[in-house]
């Protein structure tokens, strides 16, 4: 494992500011000053951190979150709200969310301290799917529709291709369905916005295979060993011995 990355999963600090720490001298690997973040380390190695010895992170965590409304897809808010780590404080390592949902959009949000599979389940070269429900105002067309599966003009680059269509209608609104691959940031509402029909309320409802079915609002789950092995599969990783 990466040395940086170790770090982060022993819960000493985020990846970046792991990185930070080595590059600063401040970390040792079996009695030698490790400089380089990407160091390979193991479990049986000894690390210190300004000469305090890291404990070995014990595994990794994968978790499935019902995000309610309210809350922030950031480990921390400077302007003191709630985030989805509060939902999760019974865990005893440092996860954070894959991506983010706004403070106003519920649904699924994975949550992991496995930065691999993290990276690689946001990059928009693997093409993992998002499924999205959005009241939007107004009733877009079938012409409308098509344009927003087409892909339409955001912050001066177009989306890409999604699949949309109208779910049912009615006091002045619709469902809309929307399936990303993409993931940036306030995708859906800048795509209906642009086409005239700003979302009214958005959920989540998938990520790649995964659904909140069985879950309340602000509860998670851990998932299985044979999801994490399909998430892998679906990034195109090996399989983690440590799931």
């Amino acid at each position: 494992m990466r040395l940086a990355k170790y770090l982060a999963a022993a819960g000493v600090a985020s990846r970046r500011k792991a990185e930070q720490i080595i590059r600063e001298g401040r970390v040792t690997v079996n009695g030698e000053r490790a400089l380089l973040p990407q160091t390979g380390v193991s479990a049986g190695d000894e690390i210190l951190v300004d000469g305090i010895p890291v404990r070995s992170p014990e595994h990794y965590y994968y978790l499935l979150l019902d995000k309610p409304i309210g809350f922030v897809s950031t480990v921390s808010d400077p302007h003191g709200r709630p985030t989805v780590l509060d939902l999760v404080k019974d865990i005893p390592a440092r996860i954070y969310p894959v991506g983010r949902l706004d403070a106003d959009t519920s649904g699924v949000l994975l949550l992991t301290n496995d930065g691999g599979l993290a990276y690689r389940l946001t990059h928009p070269r693997f093409h993992v799917e998002k499924e999205y429900r959005a009241w939007v105002k107004g009733f877009p067309s079938a012409e409308t529709l098509q344009q927003l599966s087409r892909g339409v003009e955001v912050e001066g680059r177009k989306t890409a291709p999604a699949q949309v269509r109208a779910v049912r209608k009615g006091n002045g609104c619709t469902l809309l369905d929307n399936v990303l691959t993409e993931g940036r940031k306030r995708q859906v509402k800048q795509m209906c916005a642009a086409v005239g029909h700003p979302v009214l309320k958005l959920r989540r409802i998938r990520f790649a295979f995964l659904t909140a079915r069985g879950l309340r609002a602000g509860a998670y789950r851990h998932l299985s060993r044979s999801e994490v092995k399909k998430l892998y599969h679906l990034v195109k990783m090996g399989s983690n011995s440590s799931v």
